[in-house]
C-alpha cells in the first residue's frame, strides 16, 4: 500500500510550493484569506511558533464569518480557528488516511515526521489526484500485458 510519505514525494515533484504554509494564531482572517488566495490553496495550519494550534479553511470562512455576520479585518484566527486537529504521519497508508477524511467530514490533514514536526499537509485533492495516477498506472500495466498477449 501507499504510503503519504510516497504522495508526498510525489506531490512536491511536482509542485513549486514546498514547505508549510502558516500563519500565526493572532493574524486577522483577512490575513489568512489572503495567504490562501496567493498561494491558490483550502486552508492554512495556524501555528504558535513550531506548534500547531489549529487550522483555518475555506469552510470556516463560511461557516464562522459569512454566515455568522463576522468581520475578516477585525477577527482573530484563534477566535474562529478550528481546534481539534487530526494528523498523520508520513508511514501512514493512503487508503487510511483518506478513511479518517471521509469518516471526520475533513478535507485536510497536516502531516507530521518522525520526530512530530509538521512537514506540510494533505488534502484529499492530493490523495484523489494520487488514486488516479496509481490507477492509471496499473491501468497501463494491464493493457500491456492484454495486448502483447495477442
Amino acid at each position: 500500500m501507499a504510503t503519504i510519505g510516497e504522495l508526498f514525494c510525489d506531490k512536491h515533484s511536482q509542485d513549486a510550493l514546498i514547505g508549510v504554509i502558516a500563519v500565526p494564531p493572532t493574524a486577522t482572517v483577512l490575513d489568512a484569506t489572503g495567504v490562501m488566495n496567493a498561494h491558490g490553496i483550502g486552508a492554512v495550519l495556524v501555528m504558535d511558533g513550531l506548534h500547531p494550534v489549529g487550522i483555518f479553511t475555506e469552510r470556516d470562512v463560511l461557516r464562522r464569518i459569512v454566515a455568522a455576520g463576522n468581520s475578516p479585518e477585525d477577527t482573530l484566527l484563534r477566535d474562529v480557528m478550528t481546534r481539534d486537529l487530526v494528523f498523520c504521519s508520513l508511514d501512514d497508508e493512503v487508503d487510511a488516511v483518506a478513511d479518517i477524511m471521509r469518516s471526520k467530514r475533513i478535507r485536510h490533514v497536516p502531516v507530521l515526521d518522525a520526530e512530530g514536526f509538521v512537514v506540510g499537509m494533505v488534502s484529499i485533492g492530493d490523495i484523489n489526484a494520487f488514486r488516479l495516477a496509481s490507477f492509471e498506472v496499473a491501468l497501463h500495466q494491464i493493457e500491456s500485458y492484454v495486448y502483447s498477449r495477442n
